[in-house]
């Protein structure tokens, strides 16, 4: 049945509305938020800078970040190029299906589901154990991780049903802090002249420094760093203008993100000194706390007061990131109930607009990955949080890989926009220099993980394998075979 014609005039009013989300209820730096929130800056930057920079280039780890974020540039080109024929909170699939066909479409929606569920999973151990060791520290009473986890899955609960409004002023808070205290030392380092060395700029970007020791393993990290600015497109049905708003989302995220890794991580390596900054994040993992690296001197430049906060930022920014994949998570299920994909039911909306029942769904998910762990006694960190994150990372970057072959394809056959550059050149380049960073994610896949080369190999086999299910599952289901959908209006919208 139409969604439209499903509606009563009053169905704004009821709790089982469907069809469409909540539209023109963010702005770009909503959206912003939203993207940041999933990056986690904190959580990018005291867990990936110190790996990057003990087993990959060392003070060369900067440049990586650049190098990372030119690759998510080529790519954004095409993405935002195809965002302005299709909105959909469901992206990546209707991305993918408009060029690669409604198959392969269906397959990347279950590769998204599988890689947003798994980072949200990931970031609910470590979040578990960091928010268990607060509460072990200031009130000295041990709470097991999962138990501060199911009470925080609660409460994100609650916190998406309340509306995507809500959600972005929460997170609002939470990206502000943790941005405003990571940007204030690299700032105060600049300014001061950096650390006992100088600033170092050639000892991080200059080409000698970029290719010193393993610079493929410090892509890596630079590139799991950036995933989730993407989300900007799932906001698309709820952003003002979105043929406007989504590209300047899309742009400003890229480039703050970038600026962002770049210059902390060089301040970072300045405050250490350049020629010691290898040893000094060896002796962090070494110790068992990556975090020290990155701790130790913004204690230094602020005082204990600053020390002591860091671990609650900590927190704080891994809750926005929950918080921000459990929203988009949940909009990929409202789309794939829409597409007939999954249950209609999925596309139930709350008086919010909010889609309660792909929350709930979500929420079962996040239960269904984390509980096995904590049955098992398995250590949150060193497995949920270093399995899970592994897999995701693999999984959004096979993603924007199909997505930028698909949108090439799509130009080429549709003519709907026959801009070179935007259609072809930086797709094609931004393809390879993403096929380049998944031969890396799987080359280094054991590092990553921080795991033994058996969980290594059946971790990434579930990304080929969900990719396969969903394209066996269209063919059986022949929602392969069936003509694109003109229920929703956004699509026409979209393509008028």
């Amino acid at each position: 049945m139409d969604s439209q014609t499903a509606l009563s005039p009053h169905s704004t009013q009821d709790s089982s509305v469907t069809g469409r989300l909540k539209p023109d209820s963010l702005g770009v730096l909503g959206i912003l938020f939203f993207v940041l929130s999933a990056q986690a800056p904190l959580t990018g930057i005291a867990g990936a800078v110190p790996i990057a920079v003990a087993i990959g280039n060392g003070a060369g780890t900067p440049a990586a970040y650049l190098a990372a974020g030119l690759v998510v540039l080529l790519f954004s080109i095409g993405f935002v190029a195809m965002g302005r024929h299709v909105v959909d909170a469901g992206a990546f699939y209707m991305y993918i299906g408009k060029g690669l066909g409604r198959s392969t479409g269906s397959g990347s929606a279950g590769v998204a589901l599988l890689a947003y569920c798994a980072v949200q999973a990931a970031m609910y151990g470590l979040y578990g154990a960091t928010v268990s060791g607060l509460i072990q520290h200031y009130a000295d009473v041990h709470v097991a991780w999962w138990v501060c986890t199911l009470v925080t899955m609660a409460v994100v609960q609650v916190l998406g049903a309340a509306g995507i409004e809500m959600g972005a002023k929460v997170l609002a808070v939470f990206v502000l802090a943790e941005f405003s205290i990571l940007t204030v030392f690299a700032l105060v380092t600049f300014f001061k002249g950096g650390g006992p060395e100088g600033l170092g700029f050639g000892d991080s970007f200059s080409p000698r420094a970029a290719l010193q020791g393993a610079p493929g393993v410090a892509l890596m990290f630079a590139v799991a760093s950036m995933i989730g600015f993407e989300a900007t497109a799932i906001y698309g049905e709820e952003a003002r203008e979105p043929r406007k708003t989504v590209p300047r989302a899309t742009y400003l995220a890229v480039a703050v993100i970038t600026c962002f890794f770049a210059f902390t991580s060089w301040m970072l390596i300045s405050a250490h000194g350049a020629s010691r900054a290898t040893a000094e994040a060896g002796k962090a993992l070494a110790s068992g706390d990556a975090t020290s690296f990155v701790f130790a001197p913004i204690s230094a430049q602020f005082g204990a007061g600053a020390g002591d906060a860091l671990p609650v930022l900590l927190a704080t920014s891994l809750f926005a990131g929950i918080l921000a994949f459990h929203n988009s998570a949940n909009r990929y299920l409202f789309s794939l109930g829409r597409e007939g994909l999954l249950p209609h039911r999925l596309t139930a909306l709350n008086r919010r607009h909010s889609p309660w029942a792909a929350g709930i769904v979500q929420t079962v998910i996040a239960v269904a990955l984390v509980m096995p762990f904590a049955l098992l006694g398995k250590d949150p960190v060193l497995t949920l949080f270093s399995w899970f994150s592994g897999v995701a990372v693999l999984g959004i970057m096979l993603l924007y890989f199909l997505t930028s072959v698909s949108v090439v394809v799509f130009f080429r056959r549709s003519r709907a926009d026959t801009r070179t550059w935007n259609t072809l050149l930086a797709p094609v380049l931004g393809a390879l220099g993403i096929a380049g960073g998944i031969w890396l994610i799987i080359e280094n896949f054991t590092t990553l993980i921080g795991g033994d080369q058996a969980t290594a190999v059946w971790l990434q086999l579930t990304v080929p394998a969900v990719l396969v299910l969903g394209l066996v599952a269209a063919r059986l289901t022949g929602h392969g075979r069936r003509p694109e959908p003109s229920g929703n209006p956004h699509h026409q919208g979209a393509q008028s």
